[in-house]
């Protein structure tokens, strides 16, 4: 592939990965969401690639983020960006600049939920000249046809669609990198393990 997603060439956002949020994603099973999220997380972690946080209204029914995120990430938890309300997380200057201050043009994104919270930043940041993947099982939405709709929203805008194993594959480059072995060590304790000896 010629427009690879590297470590050292893009940054990871997750967008609103709050308890309270997390209840609406109702079409994926929760166990499997916070499996995917935590991947996702500790993959910008151990392949050192900026990790942007954001929330929404935390102080309403969205709630806290994740406490897996604080345990996995603590710096950037703390450096999380809590939003008042703005929905296209994008158009708020202190997410955005966050963003901006990574000094990277490729970003990957997962958010809760897709059909509110990932498909306008993913489609802004597009607009803005971003190369722009967004990881639909990094979130998910109250119904499959409201996630099915803003995906295909999504890839019409020219967003690339991908899954947490695909992603975090693309990361790696090659399992036998130093990289690569982190990264399939996160892949197999997350989400490969329930699976294979399950």
């Amino acid at each position: 592939m010629k427009n690879l997603f590297t470590p050292e060439n893009a940054a990871m956002l997750l967008i609103d990965h709050q308890v309270g949020t997390s209840k609406l994603a109702r079409n994926i099973d929760p166990a499997h969401l916070l499996a995917n999220v935590r991947a996702l997380a500790r993959t910008a972690v151990a392949s050192g690639m900026p990790l942007v946080l954001t929330t929404s209204q935390e102080d309403h029914f969205q709630g806290p983020l994740y406490d897996d995120l604080a345990e996995i990430a603590p710096e950037a938890h703390e450096a999380r960006i809590k939003r008042p309300g703005v929905v296209d997380a994008w158009t708020y200057g202190p997410f955005k600049s966050a963003v901006e201050a990574t000094g990277r043009k490729k970003l990957i994104m997962a958010g809760l939920t897709n059909d509110v919270c990932t498909v306008y930043p993913a489609i802004s940041a597009l607009e803005d000249g971003y190369d722009v993947q967004v990881v639909v099982d990094g979130g998910g939405s109250p119904t499959q046809a409201a996630d099915d709709i803003s995906v295909e929203r999504m890839r019409s805008a020219g967003v690339t669609i991908t899954s947490t194993n695909q992603v975090m594959a693309e990361l790696a480059t090659d399992w036998a990198s130093p990289t690569g072995q982190a990264i399939q060590g996160i892949m197999y304790e997350e989400i490969l393990k329930p699976l294979v000896e399950g």
